[in-house]
């Protein structure tokens, strides 16, 4: 089994950019900014042929009050997961008390710590080092993770006695499921709900998740990777250049996602920001499933008249299920499982070419195309040309005049015909090419010869026909 490493310290003491530096990444967010991780994040690295699990974690404040507290026990859950421990601190600040508070619990674990000096470019490392001795964990190792300074000795130092492995199973395989949504409308509580324990922070206050989190999970015996995102905010409102990057996150995750669930919160209404990110969602072609958070507590008439408005609404996205439920109290969750499944199936399927070709017939036998110029569009056969999201090639004449009413009523027949629910259907049209379009004959001394008598002829005619005048 792979070895996994924690690292560990107080807050922007550069855990994130270590984190980027052996996995060789840039997946955690990196800022000058105390507190920006707060969840739990998992890469893998390898060194010599040796690999491992990383775990970048929140800083450990010491505060026992408000956010620190979540992020504290995230932090003490990653330790408890771990086999070694990178326990960071930051040489430009020196020696503090909290870390040797940090200290003081770390070796209650038993377990290997190593002790890392971070920031060290530009100063004298004997200076550096003799301060951090107090701490009791041996020689520091003294690194500029910024710079990539160090960390090869850092790796080997920590993976001495670790013989070499294979590389362990990818941590983000199987159906990836990314939550999205505006601020604290529950994303990090339903994926706490999915796993059954306190996976992600969950706190009462917008802004919460910064990240992208990548949560691996398994239900009966099928592979996922849940994917906590930051809450999208209109961008007028997004001031902190943290807080650009967390929605850029968010929108890599839609990106990279199998099939998205989009939360909207039933306490207030459906927002612009909603209807801008469902357009992004339907125009990556992503499957997607839509939940409804904080149902519980509603009285009938309420739900009736969120039930009309959503229903106006989001009229456009009639292929997605729609689920109520409540993240905090488990209520309609369970109901989640089986539409993320049928969502993905019906994104993946494949489609046999004589079978969309006959539904194409069909599809032509109820509703012709429309006449262009007094031409009709002709369409001839039809052919899968990819999935997530299935998409359709149909091949014919004058494609590209089809008006938008006629696409959609042929997008709406596949649906129909094919059973697919849960994500959208990319339709191309393709107009067949005249091979002999722009080409000249080249007349043979036969033909050349024709046609000059057929020159000379007409305009004999045309003499005749003017002495006749």
């Amino acid at each position: 089994m792979n070895p996994v490493i924690a690292l560990v310290g107080r807050p922007n003491v550069g855990k994130s950019t270590l984190f980027n530096v052996l996995t060789r990444t840039r997946d955690a967010l990196v800022a000058d900014f105390p507190g920006l991780t707060r969840d739990r994040k998992y890469g893998h690295g390898s060194h010599n042929e040796k690999y491992f699990v990383v775990i970048d974690t929140g800083g450990l404040s010491g505060e026992r009050e408000g956010i620190d507290v979540q992020m504290a026990r995230q932090t003490l859950l990653a330790i408890e997961e771990s086999s070694i421990i990178v326990f960071m601190v930051d040489a430009r600040d020196g020696l503090t008390a909290a870390d040797e508070n940090i200290a003081s619990e770390l070796r209650k674990t038993g377990k290997q710590v190593s002790l890392v000096v971070n920031k060290t470019d530009g100063l004298d490392s004997r200076v550096v080092a003799n301060e951090f001795y107090a701490l009791g964990f041996g020689e520091p190792l003294l690194i500029a993770a910024a710079h990539n300074r160090g960390t090869g000795s850092l790796l080997d130092a920590v993976l001495m006695e670790v013989a070499a492995e294979p590389a362990a199973a990818d941590a983000h395989s199987g159906i990836k499921v990314a939550f999205t949504g505006r601020p604290n409308v529950g994303k990090s509580t339903l994926i706490n709900r999915f796993m059954g324990e306190e996976r992600v922070v969950v706190y009462d206050l917008p802004g919460t998740t910064r990240d992208s989190i990548y949560v691996p999970f398994e239900r009966d015996g099928r592979q996922y990777t849940l994917i906590d995102t930051a809450g999208v905010r209109r961008k007028r409102s997004v001031k902190q250049t943290v807080e650009k990057f967390s929605v850029i996150k968010a929108m890599q995750a839609v990106d990279e996602a199998n099939v998205v669930v989009m939360m909207i919160d039933a306490r207030l209404e459906v927002a612009d920001q909603d209807l801008h990110l469902l357009g992004y969602i339907l125009e990556a072609g992503r499957a997607l499933v839509l939940v409804i958070n904080k149902w519980d507590g509603l009285d009938d008439y309420q739900k009736q008249q969120i039930r009309t408005g959503i229903d106006k609404q989001l009229s456009f996205m009639r292929f997605a299920e729609i689920f109520f439920v409540s993240a905090l109290h488990g209520s309609n969750v369970g109901q989640l499982y089986g539409a993320i499944d049928r969502a993905y199936a019906a994104a993946m399927q494949d489609m046999s070419t004589p079978g969309l070709t006959r539904l194409l017939e069909k599809a032509l036998t109820v509703h012709q195309p429309p006449l262009v110029g007094g031409r009709r569009i002709k369409l001839r056969y039809a052919h899968q040309g990819g999935s997530n999201p299935p998409r359709i090639v149909i091949h014919g004449n004058q494609t590209e005049l089809m008006p938008a009413s006629y696409e959609r009523y042929l997008r709406n027949f596949f649906r129909e015909a094919l059973n697919i629910v849960g994500t959208p259907i990319k339709l191309e049209f393709k107009s067949s090419v005249n091979p002999y379009a722009g080409r000249k004959n080249t007349l043979t001394t036969k033909q050349q010869a024709k046609r000059q008598r057929m020159i000379r002829h007409n305009k004999m005619k045309d003499k005749k026909r003017k002495n006749n005048r």
